[in-house]
């Protein structure tokens, strides 16, 4: 790398450009995931779309690899790379709401928190996941999943328009009438085509939410599980609701005499009026056991999706693994509640995020995102503050996914994949779209500039 080409590169760029002597690099570069450690040879903080189509070209004709960070909530850290350009767009916030047509504009460097923050002053919302710190980027381009799922469907599903930096700095517009086909990678294929500098997105009804969680003793798990499988196909799309076990938090507020308890969870949100609600969860709390504690109650919505935050500070220690999920048998829930009561830290845990309502209502091939036919998609993550229980976090959470996968489909959501392996466990997420997706980015990015990712491999690279 030549010196006059990267002093002429951070004189054309409007934000700045850090390098490793550079008083402020270490607290830049770090990762959400504590357990991920990688230094950048620079990071060009974006300002705007020009300063990322900069960014690009200065990296393509110095031969540099790039990694992309938006929202920086990236579990794998592939928001940064070793000795490359990091591209850091999280500084490019703003949110621009249109009450009418229920659209909202979004940065890239957006977290779900601030789209929920814009937006709920209009009684509305965008579907999206269930922590506010998440980047609603990394987010979106991999599929998205929360609360709003079953009535309104994915974040994908309700991306209208994204603008687009490609490899060879064109800067491109992609909707379903103007560049369709990278529309259609987008909405699931990842970071894989380009860099999106502004997302646009529909827009729902979303204001007071009937919603929290109910927490059970891991005695009950096995009913709790159960009860939940068979009753949720039923309820209305309203409810989004996902099962979890864990570990009741060892701080207050939790009940000081439950505190550290291994536990079975449903954490629900009813998207209407609050008797509404109470009255379709009075159906299934009436078949369960009496809980520990419940805390449902009438909320803003987005205090709703910040709930967790105090409970997953950047810095903490993540490995996960996940799963898709077409059925969760009676065996398959005995494997899982055998796993959760060797639970290694109080934050771990296992998640079934449902995958059914709206979300079926798509066709298959209508967006990259394939797997419309599952039930759920499973997460367990192993989680901790402290470095020295890296080790144990992983193997309790790779030998969690050994017990349970034989139950499981053969791909994953790709934003809860970490070291899967070979290109195997992506072909068996996209299925039939594989292809495609394979095709698109040969079109779009032919020599894999964009691989710091979940990556799609263009033939012959």
């Amino acid at each position: 790398m030549q010196a006059t080409a990267t002093e002429t590169f951070i004189g054309n760029m409007r934000g700045p450009v850090i390098r490793r002597t550079d008083a402020d690099y270490e607290a830049v570069r770090s990762l959400y995931n504590g357990m991920i450690d990688k230094s950048p040879e620079m990071i060009a903080r974006c300002t705007d779309v020009a300063d990322v189509v900069t960014a690009v070209n200065f990296a393509r004709q110095n031969d540099l690899t790039v990694a992309i960070r938006g929202g920086g909530h990236n579990g794998p850290g592939l928001s940064s790379v070793d000795d490359g350009l990091m591209i850091d767009m999280s500084t490019m916030k703003g949110v621009r709401v249109n009450p009418t047509a229920r659209t909202v504009r979004v940065g890239p460097g957006c977290t779900q928190g601030d789209v929920d923050h814009a937006t709920h002053v209009y009684g509305l919302a965008v579907p999206a996941g269930i922590v506010s710190t998440t980047g609603i980027a990394g987010l979106t381009l991999g599929g998205g999943t929360g609360y709003l799922t079953r009535k309104y469907g994915l974040t994908i599903d309700n991306l209208l328009e994204a603008d687009v930096v490609l490899a060879d700095g064109r800067i491109v517009t992609a909707n379903k009438s103007e560049n369709a086909d990278l529309y259609w990678g987008l909405r699931g294929g990842g970071g894989n085509f380009g860099i999106v500098t502004s997302f646009l997105f529909q827009a729902h009804p979303t204001n007071m939410v009937y919603a929290g969680p109910v927490f059970w003793d891991i005695d009950n798990a096995r009913t709790v599980m159960q009860k939940y499988r068979d009753f949720l196909p039923g309820a209305p799309e309203e409810l989004g609701a996902f099962v979890g076990l864990k570990t009741v938090p060892p701080v207050d507020p939790f009940p000081a005499e439950h505190q550290g308890k291994r536990a079975c969870a449903i954490i629900a949100c009813y998207n209407g009026p609050t008797e509404d609600g109470q009255a379709v969860m009075a159906k299934l709390l009436g078949e369960l056991p009496a809980p520990l504690f419940n805390w449902m109650g009438e909320m803003p919505y987005p205090a709703l999706q910040s709930m967790f935050d105090p409970f997953f500070p950047k810095g903490l220690q993540w490995y996960w693994r996940g799963d898709f999920v077409k059925e969760l048998t009676d065996e398959a829930i005995d494997a899982h509640i055998a796993q959760a009561r060797k639970l290694p830290s109080a934050l771990s845990l296992m998640h079934l995020y449902p995958i059914d309502g709206a979300v079926r209502r798509v066709g298959k091939s209508d967006t990259a995102w394939n797997t419309r036919d599952a039930t759920w998609s499973m997460v367990i993550a192993g989680i901790d503050p402290n470095p020295q229980k890296a080790g144990e976090i992983t193997r309790w959470t790779k030998g969690y996914w050994e017990a349970v996968h034989p139950y499981s489909a053969d791909g994953c959501y790709v934003n809860f994949m970490m070291d899967d392996g070979d290109d195997n466990r992506l072909k068996a997420t996209y299925g039939e779209n594989y292809d495609r997706l394979v095709a698109l980015k040969a079109k779009y990015d032919p020599k894999n500039f964009f691989r710091i990712n979940q990556n799609i491999r263009p033939l012959h690279s």
